[in-house]
């Protein structure tokens, strides 16, 4: 994930002509500075340069008067300071913050068929992905079959090493992604909510939690109302699909959702409803190159990838020539 989203940024960046300071985040720098050590001969002197530190780097950079274009991908927490930083020099931003994506069962829709894609669609990278499914919201009537069914794809992955044959979940990347997510499950046990299965972390070393699944969470849950970016998923009943609708889109996040149903096109008509940047139906975090990608209200400003991307490096200028008769007339 470090070197995809390094990539989007600085693959256009470039093509556009410009020269570009790459920063990592503090918690995953090494696979970014080994891509500037790559690309080291094989660029000008100058025209990628890596650095890497913390947030009072961050902070640095984004008040400096040289750079007059900033691309950040992190939390909104961090984004909202990004551009308080930039406005004095009026820079120009493109801001990819969180989400708290709702995917949306419709009541035509196979708990047992859908429920792999479903899980994947949340769980991928330990949850740790902007885009990710982190709520689900299921008609009454296919709720209990739904949870089982998640419930039985979580048992089933497999917890570990990524250099061992057959993991399929890692670990969460730092001590405190792996505090606040245990912190939101034992908040939301506490308040009630059921454990489907998971709801602890796994002895042994490491960062580790197990894929968990809950449900019957009290109104105002904060893991249903924020974003936990973790191995943990609230499946939620509604009665009406108005409702659902509404729910999920009673949030300032506005980064994805998806919708699944029997039906394309009766899916493609409630994803029309869900305000989020990008909407998918019967699939979840499909992110093609050349396909636009932003946020909307919180979740971002602007837009990655596609010609749409490439053009957020660029400054327009209007070059007006006219014949000496006409400027004279």
């Amino acid at each position: 994930m470090p070197l995809a989203l390094a990539v989007w940024k600085v693959a256009p960046a470039l093509l556009a002509g410009n020269t570009v300071v790459l920063k990592p985040s503090p918690f995953t720098p090494l696979t970014t500075l080994r891509l500037g050590e790559l690309l080291r001969d094989v660029l000008p002197p100058g025209v990628l340069n890596v650095v890497s530190g913390g947030d009072e780097l961050g902070a640095w950079m984004t008040s400096h008067p040289v750079p007059r274009k900033i691309s950040f991908t992190g939390s909104i927490e961090t984004g909202k300071l990004v551009a308080a930083a930039a406005a004095p020099d009026l820079k120009r931003v493109t801001l990819e913050l969180g989400g708290n994506d709702p995917a949306i069962l419709l009541d035509d829709a196979d708990p047992a068929t859908v429920a792999p894609a479903l899980f994947w669609g949340a769980f991928a990278n330990c949850g740790q992905i902007c885009v990710a499914i982190k709520r689900v919201y299921v008609p009454e009537k296919l709720h209990e079959p739904m949870v089982e069914a998640l419930a039985e794809v979580a048992r089933s992955a497999k917890v570990g090493n990524g250099l061992e044959d057959g993991t399929q979940l890692g670990p969460l990347n730092n001590a405190p992604q792996h505090e606040r997510v245990a912190e939101l499950v034992g908040d939301a046990v506490g308040r009630g909510a059921r454990v489907a299965t998971g709801g602890r972390a796994i002895d042994g070393g490491g960062y580790f939690y197990e894929p968990t699944i809950l449900t019957d969470l009290p109104e105002g849950a904060s893991i249903v109302d924020e974003e936990q970016f973790g191995p943990a998923l609230p499946v939620v009943p509604y009665r009406d699909l108005d409702e659902a609708v509404a729910r999920a889109n009673d949030t300032h996040y506005g980064l994805g959702a998806s919708v699944w149903s029997a039906d394309p096109d009766r899916g493609g008509e409630v994803a029309r409803r869900l305000e989020c940047g990008t909407a998918w139906v019967n699939a979840h975090m499909l992110l093609p190159p050349h396909q636009p990608f932003g946020g909307a209200k919180w979740s971002g400003i602007g837009v990655e990838n596609g010609p749409w991307g490439l053009l957020g490096f660029t400054e327009i200028q209007v070059i007006h020539t006219a014949t000496p008769s006409a400027a004279a007339g």
